[in-house]
């Protein structure tokens, strides 16, 4: 039956590429370029199995009884590839779908390729943006965190501030801040600095705050400092609630950076999606939404990466 399982992706792959090459298009589809979506499916297939075989020939060698990664992603490739085979047959070579909503993968893929430039200068753009939101907000949150956290002054006159503009979504400050910053860049830097401040801050000083008394009493007996009881002590210790916030904050500043790109924006993933939802070109949004899951996907995963480097002891706790 295991041998079956990781058959199934070439066998998926080669019923994908027959009905590309060998059933004709609709009429009612524009004819792209080239076959890019057959192109996929040949070159996944190949790295797939050449991967699989890498990967077993790696676990003989170091002599482990692991599962042959063969088999292991076999199944769900064999379906992916058998969802977009039947999506292609009901798109360009049928038409059942609308041609307008639903292009011919051919367009989608090709527009990764024929619309490389555009689409990289968007991707620097949103990454430059991210970052500015991602920093400042993550700054200020955790900063601000630790001296609620650890200030009883700095938590009365504080807390009623997160607590009545944390809940504000980030967006609804749109109106305000196009009147406030002269430039677009800054507001939309700021929509996304806000949407990871608030979880950042929350979860910062709460980790904090549930820190044992008994670790800063042994400190203090100890002659510890302030700055030390923050940053040997209390910091590490609420480690696992601030990257929970870390986490929170950047997947809300996902939705932020999309709606950002949207208020003045000159380049910019978001942007690239609305643009072309506006040319009605929803080839290139499939495209631009493909890129953005890519990105995404890409930025989660390092975060998790770090937090299991830091968080030694808490490895797999969250899984991704």
């Amino acid at each position: 039956m295991k041998k079956i399982n990781g058959l199934l992706p070439l066998i998926s792959a080669a019923a994908a590429v027959a009905v590309a090459f060998g059933v004709p298009d609709s009429s009612l589809h524009q004819k792209s370029a080239h076959p890019y979506f057959a192109y996929l499916v040949i070159i996944v297939t190949v790295i797939y199995y050449a991967g699989a075989l890498i990967g077993n020939a790696v676990n003989k060698k170091k002599k482990k009884k692991a599962d042959n990664p063969l088999f292991y992603r076999a199944l769900f490739l064999a379906g992916v590839i058998l969802f977009f085979n039947i999506l292609n047959i009901l798109t360009v070579k049928t038409a059942l779908l609308p041609v307008l909503y639903f292009p011919a993968l051919d367009r989608v893929f090709g527009t990764l390729v024929e619309d490389r430039e555009l689409i990289g200068k968007c991707i620097a753009f949103s990454m430059q943006l991210l970052f500015k939101g991602v920093f400042g907000g993550l700054i200020i949150g955790f900063f601000m965190g630790i001296a609620v956290g650890f200030s009883k002054t700095a938590a009365y006159w504080i807390n009623p501030i997160i607590r009545i503009l944390g809940p504000i979504p980030s967006t609804a400050w749109i109106p305000i801040l196009l009147v406030v910053f002269a430039k677009a860049s800054s507001a939309s830097a700021f929509i996304i600095g806000i949407s990871v401040w608030f979880p950042t801050v929350v979860l910062t000083s709460s980790g904090i705050s549930n820190v044992k008394n008994s670790y800063f009493e042994v400190s203090s007996t100890l002659g510890a400092k302030n700055i030390h009881k923050i940053f040997k002590i209390g910091v590490p210790a609420a480690m696992p609630s601030i990257f929970l916030g870390l986490f929170n904050g950047i997947c809300g500043s996902f939705v932020a950076l999309m709606t950002a790109e949207m208020i003045g924006a000159k380049y910019g993933i978001g942007w690239y999606v609305n643009w072309q939802k506006e040319m009605m070109a929803y080839s290139n949004v499939y495209a631009g939404l493909i890129v953005i899951a890519a990105l995404f996907y890409l930025i989660i995963t390092i975060l998790f990466k770090i937090r299991d480097r830091v968080l030694g002891w808490q490895k797999g706790v969250i899984k991704w």
